[in-house]
């Protein structure tokens, strides 16, 4: 990107968003002396972290074999070599020659340890039921329904759909499917008909686990019914196991096809085998939805997906056995699989909560945190800044000490957003680990870490083991302006390509700059080092020869009194090639009108320049996202300029389209 960018500013602090925030929170001796990332450059004779970030980039090979050692990974048949790159840094080999199934090292390795006693997974329902299991208890549990799996004829290399509410049963379901050497097919619970065949008949997927039904704000919403219709369209789909989750009465049932959870699985014995897998070997097809034609299926490996997830929570979130992590996720988007391998593979403790995060009342999220005793916490800025409407009291309710991290990923921040965030939820005392990365990753990219200071939005810099630069248009290193977000080594938990789909997934990320990962993020680090995600690269806003991040416009509207949230889109401009289009999502008792919609339209230009002022604000009640809670620029603009929407699979709730087509 070139320098006259209206992000881009100098170092002397006369920056515009995201530059020029200041530092409030600054690292702690005695945490860092006592973190996971400090015994392991004890072990290893480093003196400081850049010293071991930059060995660990210089020799991918040696992090990732010291990662295996620091996570206690066992393999049936040691691997030969740890990295093999005969075939290009598009694809490579881990592990060679090695067997392992990762399941063994999540439970199976704790049952002859005090870890076996310890809790591994605790449960609490919309309604208010709760559960836990212990390490021992879980892997009971897994074996019984990996019986169940193998009793119904199903094995290596089967792929299973997991379409059920985040519940204890659905890690069940995913690590028994692993078990067994099967390969998972994570579904967001509020998909619907099309999206589900598609994801299931791409992967040939012979069985699907489900519920009768899940709890939303006090209503049983069916699903089975969903399956049920998908079903018939999926010709390789042979049984549907369905966990008996509300009680709804009349439940559609396929006789042959169907089983009751309870029926098929309890009467299961509490032992079984877990099969003997290469470290190579698929574990899991994970979907994400594209501009345009089908859901591309990233596939991920025993040794790979797991392996990453599980190091950046110890290293990167300083996770630990008896920390309880809860991540505000579904397990359809990648945080869900991410959560349960990671918190099994560190010995710490999971948080499933099945229900929406401010029902019955808006302190639910805040509750959750003090009845689990929960160390870590994540979620989405969107879900963040949904709560801040409500202000400090549902926070100062309950008792957060048990806090020690707060995490947040998904989607940009806004300043005044992530300040809140920080001083009504931390208090000032916690860091704010910013993590971003993707499904194709397995993890993160970029993330905070208890080495580096904070500011609002920012991130520390890369994850540990990640060699990530930020460059222009020609593949240049850029600093204090904004550019393409990019990987220069391979990492372990990189997707090993698209299912079936080998040219889509070189294009997606190869075909641009040549020997770079292209991730399709804007990026940004500033003078003190730290970094910033400003949104998709091709979510770019081009004015006058300007490139423009959606996110510079958005935390300069988020930022006034009347706004919640918001989202810009660029339009086509005959002269200018666009300009901007925002839409804006009011506060409770806020009312759309003609000086309110000037007075944003001002803000914008005093902030960024009369250039960049928008052609037009509009005000929604609901912006089009994500089940994941990403904001779906794409389709706004698409809405706005009555064009072909695209793929629609990942959008979490329709109406919003009509919202944005009928703004004023």
């Amino acid at each position: 990107m070139s320098q006259n960018s209206s992000a881009a500013g100098d170092a002397g602090g006369n920056e515009t968003f995201p530059f020029g925030q200041p530092i409030v929170w600054q690292p702690d001796a005695t945490t860092w002396q006592q973190s996971n990332i400090q015994r392991l450059m004890t072990r290893h004779g480093i003196a400081d972290y850049a010293t071991l970030q930059a060995r660990a980039v210089a020799d991918v090979a040696w992090f990732w074999e010291a990662v295996m050692e620091d996570l206690g990974i066992e393999f049936y048949r040691p691997y030969t070599q740890m990295l093999d790159l005969s075939e290009g840094m598009e694809f490579p080999h881990w592990c060679v020659d090695g067997e392992m199934n990762i399941v063994h090292n999540c439970l199976d390795k704790w049952q002859n340890s005090p870890a076996r006693d310890q809790l591994a997974l605790r449960y609490e329902g919309e309604e208010g039921i709760t559960t836990t299991y212990t390490y021992a208890e879980l892997h009971e549990a897994v074996c019984r329904c990996a019986n169940g799996l193998t009793e119904l004829g199903l094995g290596k290399g089967d792929a299973v759909g997991l379409y059920m509410p985040m519940c204890a049963e659905l890690a069940i379901a995913l690590l028994a499917v692993v078990k067994i050497g099967g390969i998972i097919l994570p579904l967001f619970s509020g998909y619907g008909h099309s999206a589900i065949v598609s994801r299931l008949t791409d992967a040939g997927a012979k069985a699907i686990f489900t519920a009768d039904g899940m709890w939303r704000r006090g209503r049983a919403v069916a699903m089975k019914p969903v399956v049920d219709q998908a079903a018939t369209d999926v010709p390789t789909l042979c049984h549907v196991i369905v966990l008996n989750r509300v009680g709804l009465e009349d439940v559609p049932w396929t006789e042959g096809r169907d089983h009751w959870w309870h029926e098929l699985i309890a009467r299961q014995p509490e032992q079984a085998e877990t099969a003997r897998t290469s470290a190579e070997d698929v574990l899991m097809v994970i979907y994400t939805s594209g501009t345009t034609g089908k859901p591309k299926g990233a596939v991920h490996t025993h040794c790979g997906f797991p392996i990453k997830g599980a190091q950046d929570m110890r290293h990167g979130m300083d996770v630990r056995a008896g920390d309880t992590l809860y991540w505000l996720t579904d397990m359809g988007w990648m945080m869900g699989p991410w959560v349960v391998f990671g918190t099994l593979l560190n010995g710490a403790t999971m948080l499933l909560y099945d229900g929406a995060p401010d029902y019955p009342d808006v302190d639910r999220v805040w509750a959750l945190v003090e009845r689990h005793r929960v160390t870590h916490f994540g979620a989405s800025p969107t879900l963040f800044r949904s709560l801040k409407r409500f202000g400090a009291d549902p926070v100062q309710r309950h008792d957060l000490s048990s806090l020690r991290i707060l995490g947040s990923t998904g989607s940009p921040w806004d300043p005044e957003s992530w300040m809140w965030l920080f001083n009504t939820v931390s208090r000032g005392r916690l860091p704010i680990l910013n993590y971003s990365g993707g499904t194709e990753i397995s993890g993160g990219i970029l993330i905070g870490t208890l080495f580096d200071p904070c500011k609002a939005c920012a991130f520390g810099g890369p994850v540990l083991g990640m060699d990530v630069d930020v460059v222009d248009e020609q593949g240049q290193s850029v600093r204090g302006a904004v550019g393409e977000l990019v990987i220069r080594k391979p990492w372990i938990g990189m997707t090993r390509g698209f299912w079936g789909d080998r040219e889509r997934y070189l294009d997606a990320y190869w075909s641009r700059m040549p020997g770079l990962w292209v991730h399709g993020d804007f990026a940004a680090i500033d003078s003190d080092g730290l970094w910033y995600i400003l949104g998709r690269s091709d979510d770019t806003i081009k004015i006058a020869g300007k490139r423009l991040g959606p996110a510079e416009v958005e935390a300069i509207l988020n930022a006034h009194e009347a706004i919640i949230e918001s989202a810009a889109v660029g339009v086509p401009h005959p002269i200018k090639d666009q300009e901007v289009v925002a839409f804006c999502v009011l506060k409770p008792g806020q009312s759309a009108s003609e000086p309110l919609r000037e007075e944003l339209l001002e803000l914008v230009a005093k902030e960024l320049g009369k250039p960049l002022r928008p052609r037009e604000i509009r005000f929604v009640e609901a912006l089009p996202k994500t089940r994941s809670a990403k904001v779906m620029h794409r389709v706004i603009r698409a809405a706005y300029l009555e064009l072909p929407l695209g793929d629609l699979t990942s959008l979490e709730d329709p109406q919003t389209l009509d919202a944005i087509r009928h703004a004023r």
